[in-house]
């Protein structure tokens, strides 16, 4: 008996070694994506102009980086204060722990080169090697074209330095473990010629990161065969708001849609003549940020549509608001 005991605790301490073995390892050496490149970016008028487009139109950098006023319908940004970051998530929103968003003016990054912008973009690494939680998208902006890239650090280095500053990022466990696992070498990738329409518009749904939000997850993992059927809650304005239904579905999605009816969805928001409404707490609000996306381009919305035409049809019907 006292030999099976000594096993017992012998075998208790072999596991506690090895996960604190496992543990030391994560978080000590990971995440390893490798140095930052040694690249400098020619901060051409021409390079900060189409970054500038991306970051407010495409990739839309600025709607997680920017100041929101979400008493008006959209949250509309405050212009004045372009990338100063400051939005929290938290248990509010369902995530374990406590995010806020960088700012990413010049105040912030005056002292990061761009090869370690460029790495935290693609990869998921912050100048100091720590992880990045990938509320930021990385995994998605790791598959544009590197001049893309180069495009929007260039149009970031632009923005008015303002001085603003936040918490550290606190997760739960095992999360706070798990985290250090996450950043990938990127694998990026080549902007298709706008003639082909149908590479072309996968290539912008890619860099908008449409499937996330419009794709119900699990534990992190999107759940397979429903990519674009929407139906990923986001608690908002003391309500859950619903992504929409994106797929070719006639019933429940966007198939029945025409090309007109596409544009004049995102477009209304790009008419000099709108003003967002007021939201009161309960009323119906979006996490869509549509002001941003109305003004992306008529062939580039074009080439949207046409990809997302080809998407695979999913019957999911979609309650777009409810309250909690």
């Amino acid at each position: 008996m006292k030999k099976f005991k000594k096993w017992i605790a012998v075998t208790v301490i072999v596991i506690v070694v090895a996960v604190t073995a496992m543990v030391t390892y994560v978080t000590m050496v990971l995440p390893n994506v490798g140095k930052p490149e040694a690249i400098k970016i020619d901060y051409t008028p021409q390079r900060i102009a189409h970054g500038k487009y991306l970051a407010n139109h495409v990739t839309v950098c600025m709607d997680c980086h920017s100041d929101h006023d979400w008493t008006k319908f959209t949250g509309p940004s405050d212009t004045s204060k372009l990338g100063i970051g400051g939005m929290k998530f938290d248990a509010a929103v369902d995530l374990p722990g406590e995010i806020y968003v960088p700012n990413i003016t010049p105040f912030n990054l005056k002292d990061w080169t761009d090869g370690e912008i460029f790495r935290a973009i693609t990869t998921g690494v912050k100048k100091d090697g720590s992880a990045i939680f990938p509320i930021m998208p990385w995994q998605s902006y790791s598959k544009m074209d590197r001049e893309d890239v180069y495009d929007i650090i260039a149009y970031i280095r632009t923005l008015k330095p303002q001085q603003t500053s936040y918490p550290k990022a606190k997760l739960d466990f095992p999360l706070n473990i798990l985290v250090h696992t996450m950043p990938q070498k990127a694998n990026l990738g080549t902007r298709p010629p706008e003639s082909d329409t149908l590479k072309y518009g996968q290539y912008l749904v890619q860099s908008a990161v449409c499937q996330d939000c419009h794709t119900q997850e699990e534990h992190g993992t999107q759940l397979p065969g429903m990519a674009f059927a929407g139906g990923r809650p986001f608690t908002l304005n003391g309500g859950v708001v619903k992504s929409a239904n994106i797929t070719a579905d006639t019933k429940t999605g966007i198939g029945a849609w025409t090309k007109a009816q596409f544009l004049a969805r995102f477009t209304m928001y790009a008419d000099s003549g709108y003003k967002p409404t007021s939201v009161k707490p309960g009323e119906f609000q979006t996490v869509m940020p549509w002001l941003m996306y109305g003004k992306m381009k008529k062939t580039d919305l074009e080439a949207i549509y046409a990809y997302l035409k080809t998407v695979k049809p999913v019957d999911n019907t979609v309650v777009k608001f409810s309250n909690k």
